[in-house]
């Protein structure tokens, strides 16, 4: 990050994390302790940073987890906030329209696991589909790689699906609780239909979220609709990669116990959002995100040559309403009619 970035979390962070002098030494400084953390969450392990700082491994642990905490704590209101309000949906929505061409989108929903190490007296809770323990993170995210909900801390072993079921998200879309407008009709057209989420084949077909047809025998139609929904997931998948990139803790695998992890993960997507509104070339420079050539065909972005999160347990959400797969089909005649199709 530049340093003027820097400079406004430290200042944001400061009264949280400066400790007062002693007569028997001088306390860390809170920009000692800033950076650390970063440092950490960018680059190291304790046991290296606590040589290049001359800092012990269980005070380094005890400034990391503490500073993490009043990142998230700064932070979240301003950069980590799930839309409230219509307005604040409809802007969303725009940008999905205008940079993706895919309507009624009120954000992109997928899932990955974060590895950890065994928690004690554990057992197969945290034991996921790869044979290596994990906590999940599910998140959504708009059409400018931004999370604007995210729920972290399940077991490994439950899957996508699973998460999605148990979510804060999921009640609140099932309650009429997250103030997204009112169904309305599709651009130049007359068909109405609600706004919604789209995910991959592991989330339920809804009304409220959408996700692709089954692979096996589709049609021309079909096949349009599941290029044009995933076009526009890619912005999930993008954000996920910039994440385990740029804070590379996520890289390996995290050993300390699973409440510790979900405080960093929060803190990392926190900053994350931070230094994308900030429109940081020094966390997304160019062509470091998937892009479309002149023919629309993908350009993979440079974050894929370098590794990303392992995807979480797939499973298979089965037995939609009649409304939600009539609401795809209609969907799917919308993007092949002149009204929702795109020249390419």
């Amino acid at each position: 990050m530049s340093f003027e970035d820097f400079s406004y979390l430290l200042e944001k962070v400061t009264p949280h994390i400066q400790k007062q002098d002693t007569h028997m030494r001088k306390a860390i400084t809170a920009k000692e302790r800033l950076s650390v953390t970063l440092r950490f969450l960018a680059t190291e392990t304790f046991k290296s940073l606590g040589f290049q700082y001359r800092i012990g491994s269980t005070t380094l642990s005890k400034i990391v987890m503490e500073t993490c905490a009043a990142l998230h704590s700064v932070l979240k209101e301003d950069y980590l906030k799930t839309p409230t309000t219509e307005s604040e949906w409809r802007d969303i929505v725009k940008n999905f329209l205008e940079k993706w061409q895919f309507p009624h989108c009120l954000g992109a929903v997928d899932g990955k696991n974060i590895s950890i190490q065994p928690p004690a007296k554990s057992g197969s809770m945290f034991y996921n589909y790869k044979s290596r323990f994990s906590i999940t993170l599910m998140a959504v995210v708009d059409a400018h790689y931004k999370f604007v909900y995210a729920c972290v801390g399940t077991q490994g072993r439950i899957s996508d699906g699973g998460v999605f079921a148990h979510s804060d998200l999921r009640v609140a879309m099932d309650r009429g609780l997250l103030h997204a407008p009112p169904e309305e009709p599709l651009p130049n057209s007359n068909i109405t239909m609600p706004y919604m989420f789209i995910g991959d084949e592991a989330y339920p077909l809804r009304p409220d979220l959408m996700k692709p047809y089954p692979f096996r025998s589709m049609n021309k139609d079909q096949r349009i609709y599941n290029y044009r929904l995933s076009r526009a997931r890619r912005v999930v998948e993008n954000a996920f990669g910039i994440l385990a990139n740029r804070f590379r803790v996520f890289r390996s695998t995290i050993c300390l116990e699973p409440n510790k992890v979900v405080t960093i993960t929060l803190a990392c997507l926190c900053l994350h959002n931070f230094l994308r509104q900030r429109r940081s070339e020094a966390y997304v420079p160019p062509a470091y995100v998937d892009a479309e050539d002149a023919n629309h065909q993908l350009v993979e972005g440079a974050w894929r040559r370098e590794g990303a999160l392992q995807p979480a347990s797939m499973g298979r959400a089965r037995n939609p309403s009649v409304a939600a797969k009539q609401q795809r089909d209609a969907l799917c005649q919308y993007f092949v009619s002149p009204a929702g199709s795109i020249p390419w």
